[in-house]
């Protein structure tokens, strides 16, 4: 295990710096967030970018491999940043993560705002606790929204509260969240950043392979038409749902069209089982794929699904979109509010609904033009979502709690 010390050191000696040199004055920026999610180090970077700020990122942990097979692009890093040491063990549903040195590592940081990723673990207390004890502004990004039915017992809503009273501002990727903050009573200092993907590597990807520049290296692994599910194979995703509402869709149209679902989780076995008793039809489980393969996947699909139960937001609608691919997706999700719009760019469903589901999917199956718009639409949407965009609602966040240092 490394110090806290030694490990600030050794990530400031290995990982590129920004091209602007730190202005005197310049507020620094410490931001504490889970793991080193590929779709994060875009926003980071672009943050990192920006001559009026001065950022470090403190990772709570590396990865969570037994949650998420992600490859951690470290290469692609260009801010400072360190991992804490930490133990984590899941117990059930519940997740526990337990870090060392956070306070050390935030005072060798000495930054003049902590912006936290979320408050559900231990680390999250220990920073709120060290910028109050420094006096040190203190902004939470939070995505829960009231849609999201993982909210807890009355006792954890109550530690939620007072969590919120410890910010001085917050930061929130869409409307969802906002609106859940403000009925909530939090701070009225809430500033959105959207939620972005590196939507530049998937336009370009889905790009060169509609044009013939790149091979499709996947391809004749799958049905020539088909839907597409990205996410955990877990029930809360709606997976199951999802199956059902493929069974009660036209048998012409299942022959014509196939599902794809892509990625891995406990109820892969079970989901399995259900798929391979649905005829006529071709339903693939390709297991875990990075973004290189994903950006395949939707360039080919006919639309993305997302029938979850529950989602604070829902990155791979992001992902679809930036490839040129329109959506359905429930009303539930995060992303639902600020990036679909009903008949425009995608189709808006009800959670636990296949017979819903299923009618949309035939409706976008068998309509060639409009699913062409739609995708055309949303294409022209997604790029407000990028990770400069993010990255100036990060900084309106940081100039409100010290304007004098911007």
């Amino acid at each position: 295990m490394f110090s806290a010390t030694s490990t600030i050191r050794k990530a400031e000696d290995s990982v590129p710096q920004s091209s602007h040199p730190v202005a005197r004055g310049r507020p620094k920026l410490a931001i504490i967030t889970e793991i080193i999610a590929p779709y994060r180090i875009p926003i980071f970077n672009a943050l990192a970018k920006r001559r009026g700020l001065d950022l470090h990122v403190v990772f709570l942990s590396e990865n969570d491999p037994a949650l998420r097979s992600w490859r951690v692009y470290k290469e692609e890093i260009e801010f400072q940043y360190n991992v804490l040491p930490s133990w984590r063990q899941r117990i059930g549903q519940h997740n526990i993560l337990i870090n060392r040195a956070v306070a050390r590592t935030l005072s060798a940081i000495a930054p003049d705002v902590v912006l936290c990723g979320g408050y559900n673990y231990p680390a999250s207390w220990q920073a709120a606790y060290w910028a109050k004890r420094h006096n040190v502004p203190f902004l939470l990004w939070s995505e829960s929204t009231a849609l999201d039915n993982r909210r807890a017992s009355v006792e954890i809503e109550f530690l939620k509260k007072r969590f919120l009273d410890m910010c001085d501002a917050f930061v929130v990727p869409g409307a969802s969240a906002a609106g859940y903050l403000r009925a909530l009573r939090a701070s009225p200092r809430i500033f959105q950043a959207p939620n972005a993907v590196n939507t530049d590597f998937f336009s370009k990807r889905a790009a060169d392979i509609r044009q013939g520049k790149l091979r499709p290296q996947i391809g004749g692994l799958l049905p020539s038409r088909f839907f597409l599910f990205v996410g955990r194979i877990v029930g809360a995703k709606g997976i199951f749902e999802l199956l059902a509402a493929y069974e009660r869709m036209h048998s012409e149209i299942r022959r014509e069209v196939g599902l794809v679902l892509a990625g891995d989780g406990e109820d892969r076995p079970e989901a399995m089982v259900r798929a391979s008793a649905i005829a006529p039809g071709d339903i693939r489980f390709t297991g875990f794929m990075h973004r290189e393969e994903l950006a395949e996947l939707y360039t080919l699909a006919e639309a993305l699904i997302l029938p979850t139960h529950s989602d604070t937001w829902g990155m791979v609608v992001n992902e679809a979109m930036a490839c040129g691919l329109p959506v359905i997706v429930t009303h539930v999700a995060g992303c639902a509010s600020d990036l679909v719009e009903d008949g425009w760019n995608g189709i808006l469903i009800r959670p636990h609904d296949p017979s819903e589901l299923a009618a949309a999917m035939m409706s976008v199956a068998g309509a060639s033009d409009a699913r062409s718009q739609m995708a055309a639409r949303g294409l022209k949407r997604i790029k407000a979502y990028s990770p400069a965009a993010w990255a100036e609602g990060v900084a309106r966040a940081v100039a409100s709690v010290c304007p004098e240092r911007i």
